[in-house]
Formats: structure tokens, sequence, C-alpha cells
């Protein structure tokens, strides 16, 4: 997987401003804001900053958190996960592994064998849809 490097002006003129704000500023979308919060469409989920594949449609499902949950990412490489301890809690955080963007964080409450919910920010995606 190749790193893509950029300015931060670069990444401002690529990115929206609320893309810039959660991939390259560590923050978060609105709950149940975000266009994949609720979305059933079938496909594969990119980083919406460099494109690479993170997520698949087969491994989301609803949290009821109001954000996309995913049980794992499509390719455990894609990902870097980081002790948060921002805000006076301790959680994990997941970014792409690519580019740096922020996606979100992952918490051990989701289903299946893994217990894992990656909760991602609908911003930091983009859906390839089958």
């Amino acid at each position: 997987m190749s790193e893509v490097v950029k300015t931060d002006e670069e990444w401002r003129e690529q990115l929206t401003p609320e893309q810039y704000e959660v991939l390259r500023r560590k923050g978060t979308e609105r709950a149940f804001t975000g266009k994949y919060a609720h979305s059933k469409d079938d496909g594969m989920y990119h980083c919406a900053a460099c494109g690479a594949a993170l997520f698949s449609s087969d491994a989301k499902f609803d949290s009821g958190t109001g954000w996309p949950s995913f049980t794992e990412p499509a390719v455990a490489e894609a990902i870097e996960l980081h002790e948060d301890r921002a805000h006076g809690m301790r959680r994990t955080e997941v970014t792409c592994r690519a580019c740096g963007g922020h996606l979100g964080h992952v918490f051990p409450d989701g289903p299946g064998p893994s217990g894992m919910r990656y909760c991602i920010n609908s911003v930091s995606l983009e859906l390839d849809p089958k």
C-alpha cells in the first residue's frame, strides 16, 4: 500500500470543509447526519481522502449509534489503530494507513465473533457500489 503525502494546503484544496475537519483535524460529524449512516447499498467503502479500500458493505451493520458501523475492515492492513485520550476519554482511533486520515473509532461492543464495532464518519468514506 503506497503512502499518500500532501501538504495541509493540498488537503484543504482537495477536501470539502467538513471532510477536512474530520479527516485532517480528527473531528466528528453529528450523529445521524451522514449519508451512509442508514445506507443499505452494497459495495466497497473507500477513504474519501485517498481512495484506499477500507470497509465492505458485507461487514456493515446498524448499530443504532448514528454512524456507519462495521464489524471489521475489508483489508486489515488498510487501517491503523491509535490510542486516543482526547476529550477526557480513552478510545481507540481508526485512521487510514495510506494517508493518515481520521476515520472514526473502534469499540469492543459489536456483534459477531470479533465483537468489534468500527464506528466510522460517513464524510470519511466514499462508497463504490457493486
